[in-house]
């Protein structure tokens, strides 16, 4: 339940979270089958916000996740389908009780007396990737993945792959039918393909003469990824080369639906020739549901497929049409998810891995163990709180699960009070050996090492010759990797001496004279860059590209900067949080100090980006790699950015605030951003208060209500460019 005693700004503050992180753990999952938390996890997100939005409905969000299914299918290289019924998620249950309560709910809505019949057809509920299949006059003619329900991707040539969906149905079979249901990778198949692309990349790795890492082969993390990335393909040849089964549950649009019943639809699909649960099962009371759903569990592991629960719908198709839907689920349909299956084993080692951010991730290395039918070598341990939370060490009896039957957990430490020396995380970088910090109020611990960091080298030069840092063009990611990997590129310092190396470029293969010398005058034309490009480049965590043209506005000259974060260091270190200080004092006075000793008053400048600028330049790897790069004087680096001149102009916003939103077609953010500072404006992120105009483009949402709601002047991008035009 929502706590009672959370005010009603907590709580709009909370959703506002939840939509936030739901969204995003939602695109990890259905648009880019790379999920980062449990289902369990995910499902006490979405508890959790229905529960507030029960208790605060004027709060709902118009971006809500009860709002919304799936994910949209944005930036996939397959074109997009419209479904013309939508395809729904469903409702889940975790305990018998909530079974009961839904078996209740169906009959008060109905208004059905305890003694009248009521049946729910029960299945075991596969875990694959949605799919829908449209026949037109017993002929296949599409087929789309789920989306976000309403929009999905096209992946009817690679469903023609799929041995077990018809091409054609049997005469007398509805005009149009959609048949819905699941593409899954059967248990055997998943772990044949993950070794087929370590053996691949085995091959590849002994034809350059290279040892093979195996953590670096791309393998799939379960069925479902392996489902979902073998559909998912632009070319359905590699579709056809992976062994995926199709499995149908429902059906969407259908100009006659052959049966009065859920269970008689069911039975005339599987009679058309595609394959439906083999555990489908007509029940006429909750004891039957419960008892199938029990015997489904404990079958499970014998299964050569992955399941996650038991689905109960409601059998007559008439009482469906009346219950119909709340947002994004039926009230007819439940799903009864499983708890996660549990085993015991050694944790015989934990490794530090070194994310391209920072991050320290440690993973537990295990004595192999069958969990869920897979085996399980390794864990994710999360962080060094978790660590502590469980007090785990090297020798360590423990019991893991496979959460959501996705990834695997520690579960409980079984020999926790044995005679052993507690885990000690590492206090600095296993990769580098520079610090290892977490921020204040942070559970992550990050190397600060960045430009130096093997793990994080790569990545970073990558973000500093990106378009919105130093934009040197010409120099993609493959060039950096291949740079990289032949010792030329070591620091963002190094892209400046490349052209020392135009006959060794010149000799790679693909390169010409051309393209070489078009390279190196795109570098060349860089060593004078834009002060605040350059400090936003260099990927100093928090200073992001608006905050570093605030800082560079304050301090016009970038080497101010290595001083200005020593001050900040030494100030930090010298004025610890006093007994007598709540967190809010402290951090407000610590704000104040930081503004002062940086010389800039921008509201985003605070004791986050402070301290991100004093433990960058306190590591002695990050101040060598500066010095190369720019040098403590004029002209004693390899690049020689001017002073910081933000030129403005007399203008009807000068001394304003603007905030752009929603989609801007004849310019980018940061160009109409940049546009807003040229005219003595501010460009700020979020609609508040002091906002004066908001710039609204198409698509625009919450930003656009509330200037609405707070009766803020807003424009379109045409008005907005006669400001400028007038100002010119």
């Amino acid at each position: 339940m929502a706590d009672e005693s959370l005010s009603e700004a907590e709580a709009a503050n909370e959703l506002m979270r939840l939509a936030r992180a739901i969204a995003r753990h939602n695109r990890l999952y259905h648009a880019e089958d790379a999920p980062e938390i449990t289902d369990q996890e995910y499902d006490a997100l979405v508890r959790r916000n229905a529960e507030l939005e029960e208790r605060f409905p004027h709060l709902v969000r118009a971006d809500s996740p009860s709002q919304a299914v799936g994910h949209a299918v944005a930036g996939s290289p397959l074109s997009k389908v419209t479904h013309e019924v939508r395809m729904m998620s469903l409702d889940n249950a975790f305990a018998e009780e909530e079974v009961a309560d839904f078996v209740a709910r169906v009959r008060r809505y109905l208004a059905l007396g305890e003694g009248e019949p009521l049946a729910f057809t029960a299945e075991d509920k596969i875990d694959g990737l949605s799919c829908s299949l449209r026949y037109e006059n017993g002929e296949l003619v599409r087929a789309a993945t789920r989306g976000d329900g309403q929009v999905g991707e096209d992946v009817t040539a690679n469903v023609a792959c799929i041995a077990d969906i018809p091409q054609t149905l049997p005469s007398g079979a509805p005009e149009v039918f959609e048949v819905r249901g699941e593409v899954y990778m059967e248990r055997e198949a998943f772990l044949a393909l993950n070794g087929r692309l370590m053996e691949e990349a085995r091959v590849q790795a002994e034809a350059k003469g290279e040892d093979l890492d195996p953590a670096k082969v791309r393998q799939f993390a379960n069925p479902r990824n392996a489902a979902a990335g073998s559909l998912r393909q632009k070319d359905s040849s590699v579709t056809a080369s992976r062994p995926l089964r199709f499995w149908a549950h429902g059906w969407g649009a259908a100009s006659e639906v052959p049966g009065e019943t859920q269970f008689e639809v069911m039975r005339r699909i599987g009679e058309w020739g595609l394959p439906i649960s083999p555990d489908l099962k007509l029940c006429h009371s909750l004891e039957e549901m419960l008892a199938h759903y029990r015997a489904i569990g404990e079958g499970r592991g014998k299964l050569g497929y992955e399941i996650d629960g038991v689905v109960y719908k409601v059998d007559r198709l008439d009482w469906q049409e009346r219950l119909g839907f709340v947002a994004k689920a039926p009230r007819w349909a439940l799903a009864h998810k499983f708890p996660a299956e549990q085993a015991e084993t050694t944790l015989e080692a934990i490794d530090i891995q070194v994310g391209r951010t920072g991050k320290l991730t440690p993973v537990g290395r295990l004595a192999p163990v069958l969990v869920g039918g897979v085996t399980v070598t390794n864990v994710t341990l999360h962080n060094r709180d978790e660590i502590a939370r469980l007090g785990v060490r090297p020798g360590d009896r423990i019991k893991v699960q496979r959460a959501g039957d996705v990834i695997p957990q520690v579960v409980e430490n079984l020999t926790r009070e044995a005679e052993r020396p507690l885990y000690r995380f590492p206090e600095e970088c296993p990769e580098c050996h520079s610090e290892a910090v977490a921020e204040e109020g942070e559970v992550d611990v990050r190397c600060t090492g960045g430009l130096i960091c093997p793990a994080q080298r790569t990545e970073r030069l990558k973000h500093f010759v990106s378009r919105g840092a130093l934009d040197i063009e010409g120099l993609g990611e493959k060039t950096i990797d291949q740079f990289f990997a032949l010792g030329w590129l070591e620091s963002p310092a190094d892209i400046f001496r490349l052209k020392s190396r135009r006959e060794e470029i010149l000799a790679l293969e693909g390169w010409k004279d051309k393209s070489v010398d078009n390279l190196l005058a795109s570098i060349e034309a860089k060593r004078a860059p834009d002060a605040a490009r350059l400090l936003f480049g260099l990927g100093i965590r928090h200073v992001g590209a608006v905050t570093a043209r605030d800082l560079m506005k304050g301090l016009s000259d970038i080497r101010r900067l290595p001083g200005k974060a020593a001050e900040i260091h030494a100030y930090r270190e010298e004025n610890p949080r006093g007994p007598e200080e709540s967190e809010g004092k402290f951090n407000a006075r610590m704000v104040e100090a930081i503004k002062d000793i940086l010389e800039v008053r921008a509201d985003g400048i605070g004791t986050a980006v402070g301290f991100a600028l004093a433990d960058f330049f306190h590591e002695d790897h990050n101040r060598d790699v500066w010095h190369d790069l720019i040098g403590a004087e004029p002209g004693a680096g390899v690049v020689d950015p001017p002073p910081y001149v933000v030129e403005t102009r007399d203008s009807a916003v000068a001394g304003k605030t603007v905030v752009f939103t929603g989609k801007l077609e004849t310019m980018s953010r940061d160009e109409a951003k940049a546009q807003a500072e040229r005219l003595g404006a501010k460009a700020a992120g979020s609609v508040s208060a002091k906002t004066d105009l908001l710039v609204a483009g198409p698509g625009a949402g919450s930003k656009l209500k509330k200037a609405a709601e707070l009766g803020i002047e807003v424009i379109d991008e045409a008005a907005w460019a006669e400001i400028v035009k007038a100002a010119d």
